[in-house]
């Protein structure tokens, strides 16, 4: 059974009116045609047929294949999918080709696509064909485009204060933190760089690692063992806080105090050669004018 197409208005009538019968055929000519013009053998359709303007299909910019396919567009009923795939499957035209059709139809009006959210949640894209550019159908519903729901202001979000960093561990602190030291510890940090890049660090982290570093050399460690022990074995993955894992390893790989080893003696003292001035003897001792017998009291003699 045939369907009468939805974009023919009710009633619409033949620009001949009732002159014509519906079964007459007509054949066109004009005296003032050109020798080689077409002449036209029309038969008027009463069924299964579709009302083209000559806007479109005698359109000076569009090509015939964006022609072909508002009016394939505009003959099918409401509903039936008019996306790339489809229209690709339906013609000999490739996607490219066809894609680049529909976008001369909507520059010149003739269609307008939409993106939109279905309750389900899926994004789907909305075709609206027209068959008279700037104009809109009210007498068909489903024909109008349907309206769109209104914009839901975004929600602003209150002004987020600037994160702080992140304090850095604690480090070990050296009995006597001299100046020299100090400086030292320094100079140890500074040159982690160059064995592993990811070791940068900045003068404030540097300056709260060095207190560690110094406990580090004050436990008899040369700057090199400490050099060693902070770059060896270190993780693959990117290191985020650098300064954070120095800090901890310089806490949990602390060396223990070295062991405590008794002061030894002061040498003995070796007096020079002298001359004792009372008797006149070599002798060696503190005093430099009389030798030890020399400074004995001597008891009276009986």
């Amino acid at each position: 059974m045939d369907t009468q197409n939805t974009s023919v208005p009710p009633g619409a009538q033949s620009r001949n009116g009732g002159k014509n019968h519906p079964l007459r055929r007509t054949r066109r000519t004009h005296t003032n045609a050109h020798p080689g013009g077409v002449i036209h053998d029309n038969t008027r359709h009463t069924t299964r047929f579709t009302v083209i303007g000559n806007h479109l299909a005698q359109h000076p910019e569009l090509s015939g294949l964006a022609i072909g396919l508002a009016v394939y567009i505009q003959s099918v009923p409401a509903g039936a999918p008019v996306d790339i795939k489809t229209l690709a499957a339906r013609f000999p035209e490739g996607t490219t080709r066809i894609a680049a059709a529909l976008r001369e139809l909507e520059t010149h009006g003739y269609l307008r696509r939409t993106r939109e959210r279905t309750e389900t949640g899926r994004i789907v894209t909305r075709t609206v064909s027209c068959n008279q550019p700037g104009r809109h159908h009210d007498g068909n519903a489903s024909e109008a485009a349907p309206p769109k729901p209104p914009a839901r202001r975004a929600a602003t979000a209150p002004q987020q204060k600037p994160a702080r960093p992140r304090a850095l561990p604690a480090v070990p602190k050296p009995a006597y933190g001299s100046p020299a030291l100090l400086q030292k510890a320094t100079d140890v940090l500074a040159g982690l760089r160059r064995a592993d890049p990811r070791l940068l660090l900045s003068a404030t982290d540097a300056e709260h690692l060095a207190p560690g570093v110094a406990a580090w050399l004050e436990r008899e460690l040369t700057p090199t063992a400490v050099r060693h022990a902070l770059t060896s074995d270190l993780p693959l993955e990117p290191l985020r806080r650098p300064a954070a894992f120095l800090a901890h390893r310089l806490t949990a790989q602390l060396p223990p105090l070295p062991p405590f080893r008794a002061p030894e003696p002061a040498p003995p003292v070796r007096h020079p050669l002298r001359n004792c001035d009372t008797c006149d003897r070599a002798y060696r001792g503190p005093d430099p004018r009389n030798c030890q017998e020399c400074r004995a009291p001597r008891l009276p003699t009986p």
